[in-house]
């Protein structure tokens, strides 16, 4: 395969304002996401009610693919770390990682989860203990099925989605020489035709599913930023308020992402990282420390002895939708994500091989989110079971607070609840900014090094989608968001395995 020539076929071209950009990508995503802030405001009464009734038709409909995908994805990367292709090194043999596992893994984190997990490590797992699906041969006691769903909505089924992306992209991008895109992994099936329409549609599709997974994480995050201000300073709690800051911090977002991959994203995700670690040690510390190792261990066991019944769950024999609001939508979530999060993790991962990138992407965070409910979730559940009680009361009557009322068991907990705050501030901007420079590399089909005022353009877009969704419906609008545009990209991740799977035996061979 000529990759270097296949390489320039991508390259954007010059706007007035000198942009660099792939016309029909940068200009079709520009005007679907124009459309559909433009629609929202002028439909503000009814479109609440209409994005109910879109997420209930897509989660009655497509709720079964989302499983099946989302367990086929797990086998298949379990294939790659431990099959023919795990010595494979992205970048060829003689490839250096550009970056340190540390460094390595406070980005990826930072990027793939950070922000929403910082404040649903207490609440998810507290809802489902109070508010458990109805039982449908899923075994354990209430505590150990609360534990278990939040572990399969953060786990590993959805960071294996990230890390098929992921290592995809990289493959083509340092094996073959093409940009990061998902276009470009599926050159071995559709040829020359990825520099046309089909090609168009993969990178316009991966655009919109980023941009609107990622607000619906910021429009999650800045609900909790914005409780924690309330509940800390009395600042006012509401759609208003959380624009303002929406505002602001997508402009902290706009100086990191302009300072760039190793000087902005790098640095504020090692702050982050550092940030999260203090706070996990200190309620590990003053909380019911016994109670939550020995809960760490029995719902991680729990959770490993359940994983098929737990992932192949389908809330089939019943006709509630408890299944619609949380597994189903945190499905939609990660596929949402996953051209945002693969591609940046391709772009941090070169020098590593196939088997230490599923590692270090799949397992490692796992392995890290556990822990980190295990010690949020374990102190909230203590407390409900042993301590003063409450907390499940609170998560009901506001799961934006709950955290916060936690932290009021403890001592120094306006310093903690402060600190919880500014680790939610600091992940929303790495978020953000990270989400912002993948959304740059789509549209412009390059390695995200373009003009800064075309990377401020992103970040501003991607801010004010945010403040669309948090104005015309709130969480049901983000999570209808979410099912929407990570359906096609579930599709798409089909013909990306057997592409990936068809150039890296070209791979092996070449070495005989």
């Amino acid at each position: 395969m000529s990759s270097r020539k296949d390489s320039r076929s991508f390259k954007g071209k010059k706007t007035p304002l000198g942009f660099v950009v792939n016309p029909p990508v940068f200009w079709i995503s520009f005007a679907s996401i124009l459309v559909f802030v433009i629609a929202t405001l002028l439909m503000q009464e009814g479109v609440e009610e209409l994005f109910s009734e879109i997420r209930a038709f897509i989660a009655e409909k497509a709720g079964w693919f989302y499983i099946l995908m989302v367990n086929a994805i797990l086998i298949f990367c379990t294939y790659l770390a431990f099959g023919k292709f795990k010595n494979i090194r992205i970048g060829g043999e003689t490839a250096k990682p550009e970056f340190t596992y540390w460094q390595w893994f406070a980005m990826l984190f930072n990027a793939g989860i950070g922000l929403a997990l910082m404040f649903y490590s207490l609440t998810e797992p507290m809802y489902h203990f109070a508010h458990p699906p109805q039982n449908e041969g899923l075994n354990g006691s209430p505590v150990q099925l609360a534990f278990g769903l939040t572990f399969l909505h953060w786990g590993i089924h959805g960071w294996a989605i990230y890390g098929l992306v992921g290592l995809a992209v990289a493959f083509f991008a340092y094996n073959r020489g093409f940009p990061l895109s998902l276009r470009a992994v599926l050159y071995p099936l559709l040829g020359d035709r990825i520099y046309g329409g089909m090609g168009h549609i993969v990178d316009i599709l991966s655009a919109l599913a980023t941009i609107f997974g990622l607000a619906t994480t910021l429009g999650i995050g800045i609900q909790y930023i914005n409780a924690g201000l309330f509940y800390l300073f009395g600042i006012e709690n509401s759609a208003f308020m959380q624009i303002i800051l929406v505002t602001l911090l997508t402009t902290g977002a706009t100086i990191s992402l302009v300072l760039g991959l190793k000087r902005g994203i790098k640095n504020l995700s090692l702050i982050s990282a550092w940030l999260a670690v203090s706070i996990l040690a200190y309620v590990f510390v003053v909380g019911p420390t016994l109670f939550m190792l020995d809960s760490f261990v029995q719902n991680t066991g729990f959770y490993l002895q359940n994983l098929i019944s737990l992932g192949s769950w389908g809330e089939v024999y019943s006709d509630a939708n408890w299944q619609d609001e949380w597994t189903l939508f945190y499905w939609g979530w990660w596929f949402a994500w996953s051209p945002f999060v693969g591609i940046f993790v391709a772009r941090i991962s070169k020098g590593r091989t196939v088997r230490e990138f599923i590692a270090g992407v799949i397992l490692v965070p796992t392995l890290t989110i556990i822990i980190w409910v295990s010690i949020f979730g374990g102190a909230g559940i203590y407390e409900e079971l042993f301590g003063q009680g409450g907390i499940s009361a609170a998560v009901d009557e506001n799961m934006t607070t709950a955290i916060y009322v936690l932290m009021e068991r403890f001592p120094l907990s306006e310093i903690s609840s402060f600190a919880v705050v500014m680790t939610g501030v600091v992940f929303f901007i790495t978020s953000s900014d990270s989400g912002s420079f993948v959304v740059d590399c789509i549209t412009s089909s390059s390695d995200g090094d373009t003009p800064k005022l075309q990377r401020v353009f992103w970040t501003c877009l991607e801010g004010l989608v945010a403040c669309i969704l948090l104005l015309s419906g709130g969480l049901v609008a983000l999570q209808t968001a979410s099912l929407i545009f990570g359906l096609p990209i579930a599709i798409i991740i089909i013909p990306l395995g057997f592409a990936l799977v068809k150039e890296m035996k070209k791979e092996l061979e070449s070495k005989l």
